[in-house]
């Protein structure tokens, strides 16, 4: 059971390419963005999409795989943890941000045709 305590697992489109920085000499991090949409019927028997967007960190190998491969429209999979940060903004106010935290990255096909445009 300790394999799936704080596992996370999706698979998404990436919203944006990925945004990388380097920390040291040696350590890397990356951060990008990944839409899973649900689909359902509503009261009324129409077809409603719901979009949810994550917010996914890689680090080091995990954001060299995504420095190299993974680029906005990309269908990926991501298994990972969630994580919890906060922070006080310029204004006072605390943010709060939930991320996934990245183990593995899988690109499991193709961008869409008007991504592949941009």
């Amino acid at each position: 059971m300790n394999n799936i305590i704080n596992s996370v697992r999706l698979i998404g489109r990436l919203g944006m390419d990925p945004e990388i920085r380097a920390i040291g000499k040696d350590k890397k991090v990356a951060h990008f963005s990944i839409a899973t949409n649900e689909m359902f019927k509503d009261a009324k028997g129409s077809k409603v999409t719901n979009t949810c967007w994550h917010n996914i960190v890689a680090w080091n190998g995990q954001a060299a795989i995504a420095e190299q491969y993974l680029h906005k429209g990309n269908e990926v999979a991501v298994e990972g943890r969630l994580s919890n940060r906060n922070y006080t903004d310029k204004g006072g106010i605390k943010r709060y941000i939930t991320e996934i935290v990245v183990n593995e990255i899988r690109l499991l096909g193709n961008a869409p045709a008007s991504a592949l445009k941009e």
